[in-house]
């Protein structure tokens, strides 16, 4: 997420291993409106193998999972988030919330301030050479 000219980037982990960040907040609010992990891969331009270890991930992660799976098509088949996928997500986005409202203050500005709006062309001195 960007505020202004800022990323801000949060992430959770689980040991060393990346609990929810935003590409898994993303892929949780796809399987919620697809209801399948494979449609919420299709959706956001990744592998169902890929969707799938991030879910495989995810729940193994929380103290109860975050997507349940019943194999199979038809109704009442697929990806849908548990009560805890729902509240996970939820407190991550208002974290997300958070972080750029601290973001958007007088620190900000005053980097801003000092800015350029792009940056200067490279210098022509090489490496390890005096400017």
């Amino acid at each position: 997420m960007r505020v202004g000219k800022l990323k801000i980037k949060a992430q959770l982990y689980c040991g060393d291993e990346l609990a929810m960040g935003p590409g898994k907040a993303d892929l949780l609010e796809a399987i919620d409106r697809a209801g399948s992990i494979s449609g919420a891969g299709r959706a956001m331009g990744m592998s169902y193998r890929r969707s799938w270890l991030l879910v495989d991930s995810m729940n193994r992660c929380w103290q109860e999972k975050l997507v349940e799976t019943v194999a199979g098509g038809g109704h009442g088949r697929g990806a849908s988030l548990t009560p805890t996928g729902q509240a996970v997500l939820g407190a991550y986005r208002r974290l997300e919330a958070g972080l750029a409202d601290a973001a958007s203050g007088a620190v900000l500005a005053e980097l801003g301030n000092l800015l350029r709006e792009t940056p200067l062309p490279p210098t022509s001195a090489g490496v390890g050479e005096a400017a």
